[in-house]
């Protein structure tokens, strides 16, 4: 399916790399490289695969071209859908293929991923090049949650996912709307919107709804810890029987009536150009979409656009946003090309590298060390966006859980989520079944 996003993103790539060939611009930006990877050409005549989800496509060229630039070593680029990266790389460990060297990986996937032999422990890699990856810049919490699994380390966070709310100033002026602070003035503006502009093309939100875990958990996500509740317990046990989960999913499915047609087929391929063109005026979406909105080249909201925390809602008062997706970097048991695989994590992810990705347009990277989050580049970059990100937001975030069998519980919740939206099931028997789902599952794996 054609994005024009990603085709004006890729145009915009054709035009860095015509300046770039007329030096204009520096492919690699000075101090960017550690000393470890000093351009020496050393991997000429070696081959890396890299295994990267759709929206880091930008990202995954950029490093191919870096990277051989840097070392000689030529690597090659394949680009899947988001919710497909794990299963073909699993599919390609167990099949003895060996095709992939390094692959994006979706943080909750790290589990089963190392549990099936399918990425390595790099733990002592770590350890070793410490001085070189600065391990403390990162994160903590999303250091933790996106690499380690059972006291080892299995990747590198490359891009550390979150969602703020983003609105349309130029439609909320026009109805006298406020950003919102609860669900329930968000539900509210949508209603307000499309009752006076539906006629037009233009919609209250785009709620992001397709029965895919990464999209339909991601936008339950943001109402869950909304409403102050969590995935599970201090005990690793199911907590959706609360009531925070049933409320959660009510103001979900009091989103849909308003939102663009329709939540269940809304993916991030059909929710970011409608904010975009200005048919959308809300949307819970990555951080990122501020540089997007700020793009004339794919942007019909430049300077029309705010954005906010993810609200609140019922008792709770403390905004919390939540980690929606993420992804780290990690090397493919299968990879006869180790070596050269975790010189090119170490590149992908390191300090100055993620400075420079954080930047670019097009590149589908949020924050993930506290040197980016904090660097005068990204604020000048993001000004409305980092300040809500800076203060303890990201180390204080929702996890989804991480355990092996953390898919299975995924799967369930986006069914029970997706029946409710389809009107097959109310909140309260949805979320109640999903819990039983979650509890067994649990259990049968403890």
């Amino acid at each position: 399916m054609s994005n024009p996003i990603i085709d004006q993103a890729y145009r915009r790539r054709t035009v860095l790399k015509t300046m770039l060939a007329s030096g204009a611009l520096p492919l690699l930006s000075s101090g960017v490289f550690s000393s470890a990877l000093a351009a020496d050409n050393r991997f000429a005549g070696r081959t890396l695969n890299l295994l990267i989800i759709q929206p880091h496509v930008i990202t995954g060229k950029k490093i191919a071209e870096d990277f051989e630039k840097l070392t000689g070593a030529k690597v090659n680029v394949t680009a899947v859908p988001y919710d497909q990266v794990s299963v073909k790389a699993t599919l390609d460990f167990q099949s003895g293929a060996g095709e992939f060297d390094v692959i994006d990986y979706f943080y909750t996937y790290k589990g089963q991923l190392a549990e099936d032999g399918v990425i390595e422990d790099v733990t002592d890699l770590i350890e070793k090049d410490k001085a070189e990856i600065q391990p403390d810049d990162f994160i903590q919490t999303i250091y933790d949650q996106y690499t380690l699994h059972d006291g080892r380390r299995y990747g590198l966070p490359y891009d550390g996912d979150s969602h703020l709310l983003f609105y349309n100033k130029e439609l909320f002026d026009r109805y006298g709307l406020k950003p919102p602070t609860t669900w329930d003035e968000y539900n509210e503006n949508a209603k307000v919107i499309t009752d006076a502009e539906s006629r037009n093309g233009i919609y209250g939100a785009a709620v992001l709804g397709a029965k895919i875990p990464v999209i339909i958990l991601s936008t339950y996500a943001n109402r869950l810890t909304g409403f102050g509740g969590n995935f599970l317990k201090a005990d690793g046990t199911s907590a959706l029987d609360s009531t925070e989960a049933v409320e959660a999913l009510k103001s979900l499915l009091a989103s849909a009536p308003h939102a663009l047609p329709t939540p269940l087929e809304t993916r991030f391929e059909e929710g970011l150009p409608a904010f975009l063109s200005g048919k959308a005026a809300q949307i819970d979406f990555w951080t990122d979409l501020g540089g997007y909105a700020q793009d004339p080249k794919g942007s019909k909201i430049v300077d029309k656009w705010g954005v906010t925390r993810i609200p609140v809602g019922g008792a709770n008062k403390t905004p919390r946003l939540a980690f929606n997706a993420g992804f780290g970097f990690a090397i493919t048991s299968g990879s006869k090309n180790k070596d050269v695989a975790w010189e090119l994590i170490k590149l992908a992810t390191s300090k100055d590298y993620h400075e420079q990705l954080l930047t670019l347009t097009g590149s589908g990277i949020d924050p993930d060390r506290h040197s980016g989050l904090n660097s005068e580049k990204f604020k000048a970059f993001q000004p409305l966006v980092q300040p809500l990100l800076a203060d303890g937001a990201l180390e204080n975030s929702l996890a989804w859980p991480t355990a092996v069998y953390a898919p299975k519980l995924e799967n369930a919740l986006t069914d029970e989520l997706a029946l409710a939206l389809a009107g097959t099931k109310n909140a309260e028997q949805a979320i109640a079944d999903a819990h039983k789902a979650w509890t067994n599952i649990i259990e049968a794996n403890g």
